[in-house]
């Protein structure tokens, strides 16, 4: 990866962050996001940018009906072309979890075999991922850098820097339509079993694996099971 790039980066961020990435990456970028609770903003930028960006979805099978409804009329409502739903191995499911009860048992194995094996092999041959975290988020987030490298990829978080109140404020300025959840006590959503009412707008992710020790999926990790290797300069 050629380190001028994050020179060049340097100081971006947001929508400023997002566009020259995908100039400079043109056709080799993809944007991987859950449409939660936030997932809103990052697709307006990118969409404002080009609405023919790669868009991941990792359907895992354990959604809320809610999200894939609002996946659906976020899609509609800014114009992206080219959503990739990503679902897991159907071998892995029946070796791993015949009963679909996995998440009860081993939750970081569910993730695995449904988010992180799924989107290893959605991203190859792409050079740069785009995704929707911030620091605010707390836990592994809270030393986010808004550009790192993991396995050779560029790893571009142009919300690493935002507030719930820059998210918030964000969505009313465009107009965007919140996931139906969030008004119900939703800070934070992911799959069914897994995620509870429940968080704030400053730890919005309390909701999430609630009772346990586990905060993150793992499908921000590398391969090796690691976190992100190597931050940029910002």
């Amino acid at each position: 990866m050629d380190s001028a790039l994050f020179e060049t980066y340097a100081g971006l961020e947001g929508r400023q962050l997002v566009e020259p990435v995908l100039r400079d990456f043109a056709g080799r970028t993809a944007v991987v996001s859950s449409f939660g609770a936030e997932s809103a903003v990052l697709l307006h930028m990118v969409a404002s940018v080009d609405r023919a960006t790669p868009v991941i979805f990792l359907d895992t099978g354990k959604h809320f009906w809610e999200t894939l409804s609002y996946r659906a009329k976020l899609i509609d409502r800014l114009g992206l072309t080219a959503l990739r739903i990503v679902s897991p191995d159907e071998a892995h499911l029946a070796a791993e979890d015949p009963d679909g009860a996995l998440h009860s048992r081993n939750a970081d194995a569910c993730c695995r075999i449904r988010k992180t094996i799924p989107l290893q092999k959605a991203l190859a041959g792409f050079d740069a991922v785009i995704s929707g975290r911030k620091r605010y988020h707390g836990a592994a987030r809270a030393t986010l850098d808004f550009l790192s490298i993991s396995d050779g990829r560029l790893k571009v978080e142009p919300l690493a820097g935002f507030s719930a109140l820059d998210i918030q404020g964000y969505m009313a300025t465009h107009g965007l339509p919140p996931h139906p959840l969030t008004g119900i006590g939703y800070y934070s959503i992911g799959c069914e079993p897994c995620t509870a009412p429940g968080g704030t707008a400053a730890q919005p992710r309390a909701g999430r694996w609630a009772g346990t020790s586990k905060t993150e999926c793992g499908i921000h990790w590398s391969h090796n099971g690691r976190a992100i290797s190597q931050p940029a300069r910002n």
